[in-house]
């Protein structure tokens, strides 16, 4: 196994992407049970997720649940002012699209629809790999290490639950200091507590 980021990106990356439609769609169902088995889905309100993209574990099942379950969903928007940052824009099936420079689909920007990051319950983070102490290696550009840097800080807010296949967990994730290891990590198999 590489200890190198990169290298570890590009081999998970690599492994997610060569699960059939048939694993992806057993995975994102498996993932609705999990979650909706956690008490902080029950007692949470409002939900940020996101949309998959490069093989990643497929929310929209997740979403639909929700949403089923009278949950308020919101999505990332990159930030048009402040660059390396998000904004959460509540999310429903009817709300307008848009392609962002990485060519991920997110709500077309409506002031009316973000929700400041301290008012939601929950964020769910994507990721590229994981290891069983909940370390998180994401894509590298720091978007969530951002967001989240005020939870790590204080433990106050919004609590982040990283989300992926059970293949993208590695042995042990290569930390550096601006790393926000998370508190939980949900796969479609099992939990992972940092604690």
């Amino acid at each position: 196994m590489p200890n190198h980021r990169d290298e570890i990106r590009q081999l998970i990356r690599q492994r997610r992407r060569q699960l059939s439609q048939d694993q992806q769609h057993q995975s994102a169902l498996k993932l609705v049970e999990q979650c909706m088995q956690q008490e902080l889905f029950h007692a949470s309100q409002h939900i940020a997720l996101y949309l998959s993209t490069d093989g990643e574990l497929n929310t929209q099942p997740l979403i639909n649940a929700l949403w089923q379950a009278g949950k308020s969903v919101y999505l990332p928007v990159l930030h048009p002012f402040s660059k390396g940052h998000l904004l959460f824009l509540h999310y429903q099936a009817n709300t307008p699209m848009t392609l962002n420079k990485f060519g991920i689909s997110e709500p077309k920007l409506d002031q009316r629809l973000i929700i400041p990051t301290d008012q939601l319950d929950v964020i769910c983070t994507p990721l590229v790999a994981f290891d069983d102490s909940c370390q998180r290696l994401g894509m590298g550009g720091g978007y969530y290490d951002r967001t989240l840097a005020p939870w790590f800080h204080t433990q106050v807010g919004a609590t982040p639950i990283g989300l992926a296949h059970d293949c993208q967990q590695v042995d042990k994730i290569p930390t550096e200091k601006w790393d926000i290891p998370l508190p939980m990590i949900i796969t479609p198999s099992q939990r992972f507590s940092a604690s």
